[in-house]
């Protein structure tokens, strides 16, 4: 069984997506060992508990830098996988290290476009707007040191419209996000996957 962990930091929609996926068989050899989020009271939460998966909060507010080292020693040698579904808070130092390639993230823009720090939610959408884009979408890609700078694995697009606001632009593009992720994720549990430098091929 390929063993997975999803960090959270809100509704937990795309964490949804994969519980359903695995519920429908297409991630058919893929379990949900754990959830973390780093803030408490959120919906992803329960989400996870409606479905007996076990859930952590490791409280950005009290672990501050600290995170992804809590996380390490919550997850070492106990997953294959990483997801960041609505994460937040920046991973970094020896996690990355640990589990370099095992870590991926979804992105609500086509990288590199609208990413790196500072961009993320809504802010995405506003300035794929404001840039009159004609078409977004969202990225897949491993975790590296960097600010969603890591290897890309996939892409979904979608239209922009001169009518759309960043609202409706982030709704069309969550239902791609919502395929994506469970499509990267059967890639790698596949071992259909392979990391050449910055390229990602899909055998």
């Amino acid at each position: 069984m390929f063993k997975i962990a999803v960090l959270v930091s809100g509704g937990g929609t795309n964490l949804q997506s994969i519980i359903d996926a695995i519920k429908s068989g297409y991630l058919s050899n893929c379990s949900i060992e754990s959830v973390i989020s780093d803030r408490k009271e959120v919906y992803a939460l329960e989400r996870a508990v409606t479905n007996d998966i076990k859930a952590y909060v490791i409280d950005r507010k009290i672990h501050k830098g600290r995170v992804s080292d809590e996380i390490l020693k919550l997850l070492c040698d106990k997953v294959d996988l990483i997801v960041c579904a609505g994460w937040l808070s920046i991973l970094k130092g020896d996690l990355i290290s640990k589990f370099e390639n095992k870590i991926i993230n979804i992105h609500p823009s086509l990288i590199p476009a609208f990413c790196g720090d500072g961009m993320y939610g809504i802010k995405v959408h506003e300035s794929a707007v404001e840039h009159g884009v004609k078409v977004s979408g969202c990225t897949v890609h491993f975790v590296d040191n960097g600010t969603d700078t890591g290897p890309i694995i996939l892409q979904k697009t979608v239209p922009v419209y001169g009518e759309d606001t960043a609202e409706l632009l982030q709704k069309r593009i969550l239902e791609q996000e919502h395929k994506a992720l469970p499509e990267a994720i059967k890639l790698i549990c596949d071992g259909r996957i392979k990391v050449n430098g910055r390229k990602v091929i899909i055998k």
